[in-house]
């Protein structure tokens, strides 16, 4: 199964993969290369994304896409909690190539405030923890609703995580499989 590399500057996009770089709640790098990788349904609403994102003046900046089953084994290994990561037995929409984590962006690339950084594990990283002020409830909103038109679902647990729907229908990839050489 081959997936389609996300070119950054051919689609006016930022890449900053959390675990290409020792910045991640592991604390060490889990991919040898900054590359962002999904299967061709993903790309078009990703695209549908970016455009909506653009009408707006605003940018999107992803975290994670594709991770190789291998990937989420180390994740899982590290952290082994199924709110937040998924048990690599069962599978994790990443490792189906259907998933995504991302922010918006200013058009000078400023974040914009979502009340917790990328991968922060408690309750206020929920779609639902609404005790946040007024900017930060109509930020993570804004997101739900770009995501939401451009045909994504969300993942209740993480306000980054955006999937397409019915994710288990597409198998699970391993590095070698998807030919990403990530791992």
């Amino acid at each position: 199964m081959k997936l389609i590399e996300i070119l950054p500057d051919q689609q006016n996009i930022l890449i900053s993969l959390a675990y290409a770089s020792n910045n991640n709640f592991i604390g060490k790098k889990i991919y040898k290369k900054e590359k962002s990788f999904l299967r061709q349904e993903a790309i078009l609403a990703l695209n549908k994304t970016i455009h909506i994102a653009s009408k707006m003046e605003l940018k999107i900046k992803i975290f994670d896409t594709f991770r190789p089953v291998e990937a989420q084994q180390i994740m899982w290994d590290f952290n082994p909690d199924p709110k937040y990561i998924a048990d690599p037995k069962l599978g994790s929409p990443h490792s189906r190539g259907v998933a995504i984590d991302l922010t918006l962006c200013t058009k000078d690339n400023v974040e914009l405030d979502m009340g917790t950084p990328f991968d922060s594990f408690s309750e206020k990283s929920h779609h639902d923890w609404l005790d946040f002020d007024h900017d930060i409830i109509k930020n993570r909103s804004l997101l739900l609703g770009i995501m939401t038109l451009s045909g994504w679902d969300f993942y209740n647990n993480e306000w980054w995580h955006y999937q397409l729907f019915e994710p288990k229908k597409y198998p699970l990839l391993t590095d070698k499989a998807a030919g990403t050489n990530l791992i």
